[in-house]
């Protein structure tokens, strides 16, 4: 553990949008080549970024799967699905940022985003019915 407010706030917010099974995973697959990147994205990306308070945290999740979309990130897109599902979008939500980014991210791009995320939401729908129906 750090003793750094920032490092210890991204890891707080980090762990509370991707989910301590994915947060976990990442901090064990950590190499000596990749420590300072963990130590980056932990501190910058989720320590001073997704910690402002000028947008909630289902408007940064509507940002990064609109950008996500438009660099055909798709295996992060994924991870940012199932983020935003934690952040609270919707179903449909996360299909409007979907058909939303079609116009200005391009048809193959979307379509490709509409795959992944439509896999993730199955894998969510199963997991939930697996559970008895429970909300997570």
């Amino acid at each position: 553990m750090s003793d750094d407010p920032v490092y210890e706030r991204g890891m707080r917010v980090r762990r509370e949008v991707l989910g301590d099974d994915h947060v976990d995973a990442s901090i064990a697959r950590t190499t000596d080549l990749t420590a300072d990147f963990q130590d980056f994205i932990t501190r910058y990306a989720w320590g001073e970024i997704w910690s402002r308070s000028s947008l909630d945290r289902k408007t940064r999740s509507c940002v990064t799967l609109a950008a996500l979309v438009a660099l055909g990130k798709l295996e992060e897109l994924e991870m940012h699905v199932r983020a935003a599902m934690r952040n609270g979008l919707t179903k449909d939500e996360i299909g409007e940022v979907l058909l939303h980014s079609a116009i200005y991210c391009g048809l193959p791009a979307a379509n490709a985003a509409f795959a992944v995320a439509q896999r993730v939401l199955d894998d969510h729908e199963g997991s939930k019915g697996s559970r008895g129906g429970k909300e997570d």
